[in-house]
This record gives C-alpha cells, sequence and structure tokens, in this order.
C-alpha cells in the first residue's frame, strides 16, 4: 500500500461509516441523524460558550464526537452551520389568538423578544455582517431567524383588521417593520433592556395609530382574564 492510500484509509477510518459515501459515488447509508443531533447541540453549546467569532469547527467536532468532514457534509460553511443551530433553538412560533387585540400584539413582541433573548449574546450582530455581502446567505438568515417571529405578528395584525379593530386600510407589512424594528434595534446593539412594562407602553403607543377606537380595545384589554 502506498503512502497516498494509507493516508487516505486513514481519512476515511476517522470518518463515522454512516457519513461514508458509497463506491462509485453512490449515496452510503442514510445520513445520521444522532450526528446532526450532536453538532447543532455542540455548536449551540460552544456559541454560548466563546462567542460566534472563537467558535471553531474543530472544536464542534471534538465534542459532538464526529468529524470535520461529517460537519461540511451537512452544512458547507461555519455561518451556515451556526444558522441551522440557532434556527433549530428557536424552534415554532405560535401565534396567540385570544380575541384580544392589545394582548395579542402584546403577547406577539414578547415572542419576538424571547425569541431573541435565547440566543447566544454576541452572534446575531457578527452573523449578519458577514451574510450581508452573500445574497443567499442572508436570505438564509432573514428565513431562519427574523422571518418566523415577523410572520407571526402580521397574522396576528390581519386577524386584527378582520376583526375591525384595526384600520382596514393599514400597511401590514410597514407596521410590522415597526413593531420588529424595537426588538431588532435592542437585539442587535444591546444599548438598552425592553421588559414588560417598555412592551406594553409600544403596543399603546402603536395602537394609538392604527387602532379603529382605541379606548374600545384599551377597555376589553382590560376586561381580558389575563389583567384579573
Amino acid at each position: 500500500m502506498g503512502p497516498v492510500q494509507s493516508a487516505r484509509d486513514h481519512i476515511t477510518g476517522s470518518i463515522p461509516a454512516a457519513d461514508r459515501a458509497a463506491p462509485g459515488g453512490r449515496a452510503g447509508r442514510p445520513r445520521s441523524a444522532r450526528i446532526d443531533t450532536a453538532v447543532l447541540d455542540a455548536t449551540f453549546a460552544l456559541l454560548g460558550e466563546v462567542g460566534y467569532v472563537r467558535l471553531t469547527l474543530e472544536e464542534v467536532a471534538r465534542r459532538a464526537g464526529t468529524t470535520k468532514p461529517a460537519i461540511y457534509r451537512r452544512w458547507p460553511t461555519r455561518q451556515r452551520l451556526v444558522l441551522a443551530a440557532l434556527a433549530r433553538h428557536l424552534g415554532e412560533v405560535n401565534v396567540p389568538d385570544t380575541g384580544c387585540t392589545m394582548c395579542d400584539l402584546g403577547e406577539c413582541l414578547s415572542l419576538f423578544l424571547d425569541a431573541f433573548r435565547q440566543m447566544p449574546p454576541g452572534v446575531l450582530g457578527p452573523l449578519l455582517a458577514e451574510s450581508a455581502a452573500e445574497p443567499e446567505l442572508h436570505a438564509q438568515f432573514m428565513t431562519s431567524l427574523f422571518d418566523p417571529p415577523r410572520a407571526a405578528v402580521e397574522q396576528t395584525l390581519s386577524r386584527a383588521v378582520a376583526r375591525g379593530d384595526l384600520r382596514a386600510d393599514l400597511d401590514l407589512a410597514l407596521t410590522v417593520d415597526m413593531i420588529a424594528s424595537l426588538v431588532h434595534y435592542r437585539v442587535l446593539f444591546g444599548h438598552a433592556p425592553t421588559d414588560d412594562a417598555e412592551i406594553e407602553r409600544a403596543v399603546e403607543t402603536l395602537l394609538r395609530g392604527i387602532a379603529t377606537d382605541y379606548p374600545s380595545l384599551l377597555a376589553r384589554s382590560l376586561a381580558h382574564p389575563e389583567h384579573d
């Protein structure tokens, strides 16, 4: 056996069997879900410990019990691996629907904030900066992290318009941006906290401008079981 073949055998031997390709370029056994989970868990844990800038695939592979080639077959870049880990942790955003516009909108804003509070500090800013120059990566960033909570807010607003609580001529996209901007600005720059009282003030300020009858919405909100 020559040195080149020996090196190839050594590399192949270090790759879990579930991740090896079959001879002739045919796919081997199905990709190991266990390795997927281990890599994503290790990535998220390391982001919390060392941050995004100091995250290395070598350490992710070591902690996950796999190899860098196995990671690259799943996620071709470090950025895409981190996006997958963050999106998995974010999970599904459930849209509140109590029939109380002020309550639902406040809950949506809380969901928005909670989603990003779960993210390790110092990750979103540099990840967004690296994604900005690559349209496909930037689109994945938005689809994975920002679109789910934005969609929840838009659905809540649409229901409120259908109930007649909000103006029929409401520009949904612009209103979602106005609501989301508070969260995005505070999360990305971290210059000020956003507590429940501030969420309530933000919802009140917004609704005074877009509600058909703000006093009525306020009265219904105060009468809602949440305030008992």
